[in-house]
């Protein structure tokens, strides 16, 4: 009956297309009535062709940045960037930068934590609203290595640049050289040598990645991860801050997100790439975070040993997070005000 099921299949997509039309129309409709009585008029409508789901977009909550723990530098530097107008993934760069150029961050850039053969390796990606990325992975002696991952994207025919080839890749692009290992990392290091013990700490040790997700005025979504990853780790490990669909992920159709903590379990179910997936299948970024929770702990009964948190953020601006343990926050940039947001958790035991 192949005829029959051609039938069905062509009624189908008439019907599918009928939908999408008439929703399109609709819209429309609403939109040019409402130009017609306000012309500062700022409202959107984003249909989503694979679930027929219609978000309505306010501009008038644009721009805005998100990142993970309380890194509120970097997330004013980010958002004071938007406000100028500056592009999504530029102002996340420039965000990130802050707490790579500290050296006080024992776990992202600069000063970071050594692995345990003292050295200091940074890992990074970055994603635009375009779904093109950028990632550089052990790298040694360049601080700005979410910069670095974007210049991978834009001026090589790859996605990712590893170790030495990723350094030297640098130098052709205008980075300099610099010594990674400050003096009180590396006094860490030779206390922690005797007595080498590998047991990272929930909200310590596991507070190793900055994350941040900013929205411009444009409503383009982008994103930066940056991290000198776990404290002690063994020498060429790398976690899941610089792999796309794991520490980050961009659908400039529906939203981002971002993870931080124990990398390994993050890798194990591609959190941020399912993230953006519940959304595209209906959830909003709260439920969305939740689940990918769930899923994790759900399959691990060591969970009470490791902390892993996502923040989320929409295209409408709506934003999701969610973590294993308390204790774990998130910065919140919006109308001019830079906020700490503490973030609910899943084990309340």
């Amino acid at each position: 009956m192949v005829w029959l099921y051609e039938f069905e299949k062509d009624s189908s997509m008439k019907r599918r297309q009928f939908i999408k039309n008439a929703s399109l129309t609709g819209v429309g409709l609403a939109v040019g009535s409402s130009a017609l009585n306000c012309e500062n008029q700022t409202n959107e409508k984003s249909l989503d062709e694979n679930t027929n789901t219609v978000m309505t977009i306010d501009k008038n909550k644009f721009p805005k940045a998100i990142c993970t723990w309380g890194f509120v530098k970097a997330n004013a530097k980010a958002g004071e960037e938007l406000t100028k107008g500056i592009k999504a993934l530029d102002a996340a760069i420039a965000g990130v930068a802050v707490e790579e150029e500290n050296i006080k961050n024992t776990t992202v850039g600069k000063g970071g934590a050594p692995d345990r053969e003292g050295n200091v390796t940074l890992d990074a990606c970055v994603m635009d609203s375009n779904g093109d990325c950028g990632s550089v992975l052990y790298v040694e002696n360049i601080t700005n290595v979410a910069a670095l991952a974007k210049q991978v994207m834009e001026d090589t025919p790859h996605v990712i640049l590893a170790g030495d080839g990723a350094e030297e890749f640098a130098y052709s692009q205008g980075f300099k050289k610099e010594k990674l290992l400050t003096d009180a990392s590396k006094l860490a290091w030779k206390e922690w040598k005797k007595s080498p013990e590998y047991k990272p700490i929930i909200n310590i040790e596991n507070h190793d990645t900055i994350g941040m997700l900013c929205l411009d005025k444009d409503g383009d979504i982008a994103g930066a991860c940056t991290t000198s990853g776990l404290s002690y780790k063994m020498k060429g490990r790398v976690g899941d801050s610089p792999i796309i669909g794991s520490g980050l992920f961009i659908d400039n159709e529906i939203g981002g997100a971002v993870a931080t903590g124990m990398g390994e379990e993050v890798l194990k179910t591609v959190g941020s790439f399912l993230i953006v997936e519940l959304m595209r299948n209906g959830m909003n970024p709260q439920q969305a975070c939740e689940e990918a929770i769930r899923r994790i702990v759900s399959k691990n009964n060591r969970y009470k040993d490791f902390q892993i948190a996502y923040i989320a953020m929409n295209k409408a601006g709506e934003i999701g997070s969610y973590c294993i343990h308390e204790g774990f926050t998130y910065m919140l940039y919006e109308d001019g005000k830079n906020e700490n947001v503490k973030v609910d958790f899943f084990d309340k035991a």
